[in-house]
């Protein structure tokens, strides 16, 4: 399985901001079909409130074409979160997309509003600083 570009930077990234990787990739198997997220994650955020666990999609958007980009990561981040949904509802699912596709794909009107009603959750990472910059819940 080949890695994106990107997911080293990314995982780096998720470990600076306190992150344990545990899964490197998160396999999912459903209903006879393999999946591979790229990375799975937790956090313990106190004893009395548990672990954040999360599932990270690294996506680099570096094809010629960003909205074939775009199809490609909406259809994997929505089979990814249902088969989430079956297997393992605590863990929550991130598009991870790089600060400068975000600021000029990603903020693009009809963009925009597929990921709005998609519901896709955005982790945006600085590839140079090797950092997250934001999540967009």
């Amino acid at each position: 399985m080949a890695k994106d570009l990107y997911h080293e930077q990314v995982k780096r990234a998720l470990e600076k901001d306190g992150w344990q990787i545990t899964h490197d990739p998160y396999e999912l198997r459903i209903g006879g079909v393999e999946m591979y997220i790229d990375i799975g994650a937790e956090q313990i955020i106190g004893a009395e409130r548990g672990n954040d666990k999360i599932a990270v999609e690294v996506k680099s958007f570096i094809s010629p074409s960003r909205i074939s980009d775009f199809h490609l990561a909406h259809g994997q981040f929505l089979d990814y979160r249902y088969a989430l949904e079956d297997e393992d509802p605590e863990r929550i699912l991130y598009l991870a997309v790089p600060r400068f596709v975000y600021q000029t794909f990603f903020n693009l009107a009809f963009i925009n509003s597929v990921v709005k009603r998609s519901q896709i959750k955005l982790l945006v990472y600085d590839l140079e600083k090797e950092t997250i910059e934001q999540w967009i819940k």
